[in-house]
This record gives structure tokens, C-alpha cells and sequence, in this order.
């Protein structure tokens, strides 16, 4: 089984960086295959909504985005992970979230599998922190995960969302989010 970890904070090391970790190694000891992302290690340009991906199913766009799309593909389980920004994902998963209107062609215009592991249901969990603790904090941010998780055939698994963690690894001083983000690495693991 490969995991794929994606992480979307533009700050290493960070809350939701030590999240994505535990949920990571978690899958790792239970034998599963991990590879973690970090996006704002690469170059991916926004979309430009060109439809150049309309007969192909492929990008036009050669950057980095091109080696995402190789590993969404081969991924059994997908761990997204981004804090809040303005209610919203980072603009680095954003952007990532936006070039994948190329799978989204494939999938509902060319009528193409997006996944090497079709034969198998693939799930996917989104770990996030905020700053603040605003009524419907996360809402927006789950709506667009959600949309991303069902355009590239994941089954959205669940989330860890954690409120109030603000200052670099406040995650730390919460009693239980790390070992939560560890159990939550080793459920999405697990066959359904």
C-alpha cells in the first residue's frame, strides 16, 4: 500500500507539518509504503484555464505538477494536509488542487482511469490547523478538499482538524493531537 502525505504549509516544521508526520508514521508501522510531498519545495504554477488538457487529459503547464500527478496517481491513501488561510487551504495547495483540472478532465470528459491501483478503493484524510477558533473555522477548506478528494477518485476517510494552534509548534502543548494525527495514519491504512 503507498501513502502519500501532501504537505500544504508554506512553514516547515510547523503545526501541521508535525501533524502530517505522525499521521505518516503511523501508516509506516503498519507496513504501508510513504512518501510525503512538500509543496512549497516545488515550482507549480497556477492554472491558466487554457483547456489544453481538454483532448489529452494532460497538462500543458511542464513544472513540477507533472511529478504530483505521477504520484496521485500510484496512491493508495492520500493524507492532505494545510493549515488556514483566510478560511481557506494555503495558496500552495490551492494551486496544486487547481492543476488537477487535468485528472478532472480525464476523468469526466476523456472517460480515462486515474489511478495505476483502480482495482483497489482509495481513501484520503485532511489534516488542518487554524489560528483562531471561528465558528465554521474549517467549512470553507472542507468544501474545496472535499471537491478535490472526488474529482481524483478518493473517498474523503475523514479529517483531524484542529482549532487555536497558532504559534510554531503549539501542536505540542495539545495532549492528544499527535498521537491522534499517529492513530489516524494507521486507520487509513486498514482495507474497507
Amino acid at each position: 500500500m503507498k501513502v502519500l502525505g501532501i504537505a500544504g504549509s508554506p512553514r516547515r516544521g510547523g503545526n501541521t507539518d508535525q501533524l502530517l508526520g505522525e499521521v505518516m508514521r503511523g501508516a509506516a508501522s503498519r507496513g504501508a509504503k510513504v512518501k510525503t510531498i512538500i509543496l512549497s519545495n516545488l515550482t507549480i504554477a497556477p492554472c491558466q484555464h487554457c483547456d489544453g488538457c481538454l483532448e489529452t487529459g494532460r497538462c500543458k503547464v511542464e513544472d513540477d505538477m507533472q511529478m504530483v500527478y505521477s504520484e496521485l496517481m500510484q496512491a493508495n491513501r492520500l493524507v492532505l494536509a494545510s493549515p488556514i488561510h483566510f478560511m481557506g487551504v494555503t495558496a500552495q495547495t490551492k494551486a496544486m488542487i487547481d492543476r488537477c483540472q487535468a485528472l478532472w478532465v480525464r476523468k469526466y470528459i476523456l472517460k480515462l482511469p486515474l489511478s495505476n491501483n483502480s482495482q483497489k478503493k482509495r481513501r484520503g484524510i485532511f489534516i488542518s490547523v487554524g489560528g483562531t477558533r471561528s465558528a465554521n473555522l474549517f467549512q470553507p477548506a472542507l468544501a474545496t478538499v472535499k471537491s478535490f478528494f472526488t474529482s481524483i477518485d478518493i473517498t474523503y476517510a475523514g479529517e483531524l482538524l484542529l482549532p487555536g494552534l497558532d504559534e510554531r509548534k503549539a501542536i505540542v502543548k495539545h495532549p492528544d493531537a499527535l498521537r491522534q494525527a499517529f492513530l489516524a495514519g494507521q486507520r487509513l491504512t486498514e482495507e474497507t
